[in-house]
């Protein structure tokens, strides 16, 4: 059975989500193609065939596929998944833009957010904010699902190449939407979603100015800042940082959540991850049911002896290191 990842990228490399995907691809089939839409796609195409478990890179490139957009994309790929019995794309905004509007011009139940594959037509995935995992089963003679990047380990580069061929683009018949201009936040932190250490804030923070605190320690720790929605529609922070079930899914090694209380919302984006640790003056606060360490107590206090005890370890080991060499 053949399967296609439809492949999210930023033009330079494949994203950690794609990454992911692919790992749950090979779960399913032995036989997978990668597809990437772009614009000058030589070199990304290039890097990706390298990816272990490919079978075939197909590279579909036009000037309009610079920011992919739905709208463009659907026609090229309804005509490509006819080949298919299966079609991944990572749950993120990417993923969840393209795949609902080709399920319903393929007449097929899309499966979202998958977290594990126990057979090719047997899926779980999380409901009710992750507080329930539901087991699916589906009859389709397609299967579209994107998958939660959290949930997979990313798949690794090999030695094999797989081969790459152009696919010819179809043009989309009348109207479409277009992409404009990009407004992002640009950010010398790790990239939120792929940060292995995130440090996330949340309306115990009180204010805009306090909750610039966390920065110190997020500089000292290498981390990517994160927050509840609590803080970010208070304005502390933009929408970007929000982690929970409307925000960004995050997995790292370390999550440090200060002043957040652990509402269901939030814990459905990080619960996942390797080891959490929670400082909130609340003891009763949900968030220590999850955590692996807490601290009960004031986070203005806390934080900046945190943030000190932080440097200053990493100042010994720099040192140690230093006399080690």
């Amino acid at each position: 059975m053949t399967l296609l990842l439809i492949a999210e990228h930023d033009q330079n490399e494949l994203t950690a989500g794609t990454l992911a995907t692919l790992t749950a691809a090979q779960q399913l089939s032995s036989d997978v193609h990668l597809v990437l839409f772009g614009d000058n796609l030589g070199k990304i195409a290039e890097s990706a065939s390298f990816y272990e478990g490919l079978k075939k890179v197909l590279v579909i490139q036009d000037k309009s596929f610079s920011y992919p957009v739905a709208e463009i994309v659907t026609p090229t790929l309804l005509k490509l998944a006819q080949d298919y019995d299966f079609i991944l794309a990572p749950a993120s905004t990417f993923g969840k833009n393209l795949l609902p509007r080709l399920a319903a011009l393929l007449d097929v139940a899309q499966i979202s957010d998958v977290i594990e594959i126990q057979s090719q037509d047997i899926f779980k995935r999380p409901i009710y904010a992750g507080n329930a995992i539901a087991t699916l089963k589906s009859n389709d003679g397609k299967k579209l699902l994107t998958i939660r990047p959290t949930a997979f380990e990313k798949a690794n580069p090999s030695d094999l190449k797989a081969p790459i061929e152009n696919y010819p683009f179809t043009p989309a018949s009348g109207p479409v939407a277009t992409f404009v201009k990009m407004e992002g936040s640009r950010s010398e932190r790790p990239e939120l979603t792929a940060a292995s250490i995130v440090v996330a804030g949340g309306r115990g923070f009180q204010n805009k100015e306090n909750f610039a605190l966390l920065e110190d320690l997020a500089d000292t720790l290498g981390a990517a800042i994160g927050a509840s929605r609590a803080a970010v529609d208070a304005g502390f922070v933009p929408n970007d940082y929000q982690v929970g079930q409307t925000g960004k899914v995050v997995a790292p090694d370390l999550y440090v959540a200060i002043g957040i209380s652990g509402a269901i919302q939030h814990l459905a984006g990080m619960k996942d991850s390797k080891v959490i640790v929670a400082i909130n003056r609340d003891p009763e606060a949900p968030i220590f049911q999850v955590a692996d360490y807490g601290l009960v107590g004031d986070l203005f206090v806390l934080l900046p002896e945190l943030t000190t005890k932080a440097k200053e370890i990493l100042r010994n080991q720099s040192a140690h290191d230093t006399v080690k060499k």
